[in-house]
C-alpha cells in the first residue's frame, strides 16, 4: 500500500520543508518510487530541487482548479525515481477561490486517488497554516509526519497541532494517523534542546523518531544550490541524519504495514 505523508507544522521555520524534499530524496537513494507535491505558495520545496519560476508553469495551483491533469501537473526531478508537483505563488489565491467549491475539502484528494499506486511514497507539503491547502492535505493524507524545533515555544504549538488532527480524523479523514515526530535543528550543546527533546519523548514515546536533524550549514545551503542536502553534500552531519531518518521511516512502514495486515 502506498503511504501518503503531510508534512506538517503551523509553525514556520522548522525544518518542515527541508524535511521533506531531504527524506524524500533518501528514499528515491533506495530505489523506492517517490511524489512530492508542495502545497506552499513559497514553493520551497520546488525551488529546493531546481525548479525555478520559469519550470513551475503547470503547478498544484492549476492542477486544484482544475486547469490541468495530474499528468500534465507531474514533473520528473534530477533524482531517479523522484518526481514532484511543483508549487507557485497563485496558491495564495487558492484559500479563497477553493471555499465555493463542492467537497472543498476532498478535492487534492479526489485528483490523486488514481495514481496514488504508482509510488510508494507521497510526501504533501503543507504551508505553516491550518487553511484550505493543509486540510486539503490532511485529507488526502494516511499519515502525518511533524518536524519539531527544539525550542520551547515548539511545544505549545504541537499540541494545538495533535488536536487539529484529532479534529480531521474524527470529521474528514478517519484513516489519518500521526506517523512520526521528528526534532529538527537540534543542538547538543543547548540545554533547552535536550530539555525540549526529553519532553517530547515523555509525553510521545514511540512517535518520536529515534533520529534527530541538527542544525547544519550545508542544510542551509543546500536550496539556494536547487538541491537536497544529500545530494550538495552526502558527507555533511545533516544528510547523515536525514538518511538515517530514511531507514527509520523504512522500517516504521514495513512494522505498521504488517500490523495493518493482521488486522
Amino acid at each position: 500500500m502506498s503511504r501518503i505523508f503531510t508534512v506538517s507544522n503551523q509553525k514556520g521555520g522548522v525544518g518542515k520543508t527541508t524535511t521533506t524534499v531531504n527524506l524524500a530524496t533518501g528514499l528515491a537513494a533506495v530505489d523506492k518510487k517517490v511524489l512530492i507535491i508542495d502545497m506552499d505558495p513559497q514553493a520551497n520545496a520546488s525551488t529546493g530541487l531546481g525548479f525555478t519560476k520559469q519550470k513551475r508553469l503547470l503547478n498544484s495551483y492549476g492542477l486544484l482548479i482544475g486547469d490541468y491533469t495530474f499528468n500534465q501537473v507531474v514533473v520528473k526531478s534530477p533524482i531517479p525515481g523522484l518526481s514532484i508537483i511543483p508549487s507557485a505563488i497563485d496558491l495564495l489565491g487558492a484559500e479563497i477561490e477553493l471555499v465555493g467549491m463542492e467537497r472543498r475539502e476532498y478535492i487534492l484528494r479526489d485528483i490523486i486517488a488514481p495514481h496514488i499506486k504508482m509510488y510508494d511514497y507521497i510526501f504533501i507539503d503543507c504551508p505553516p497554516s491550518m487553511g484550505l491547502l493543509t486540510l486539503n492535505s490532511m485529507v488526502a493524507a494516511t499519515d502525518v509526519i511533524i518536524p519539531l524545533q527544539c525550542e520551547y515555544y515548539a511545544l505549545e504549538g504541537l499540541s494545538y497541532l495533535l488536536g487539529s488532527i484529532q479534529k480531521i480524523q474524527k470529521t474528514l479523514n478517519p484513516r489519518l494517523s500521526l506517523f512520526g515526530i521528528v526534532l529538527t535543528m537540534y543542538d547538543r550543546r543547548s540545554s533547552l534542546c535536550e530539555m525540549v527533546a526529553r519532553d517530547v519523548r515523555s509525553y510521545l514515546k514511540e512517535k518520536v523518531f529515534e533520529t534527530v536533524i541538527p542544525r547544519n550549514t550545508k542544510v542551509s545551503e543546500a536550496p539556494s544550490h536547487g538541491k537536497p542536502a544529500l545530494i550538495y553534500d552526502i558527507k555533511c552531519t545533516g544528510s547523515q541524519a536525514y538518511m538515517s531518518l530514511a531507514r527509520e521511516v523504512l522500517i516504521r512502514d514495513a512494522h505498521l504495514m504488517k500490523e495493518e495486515r493482521v488486522a
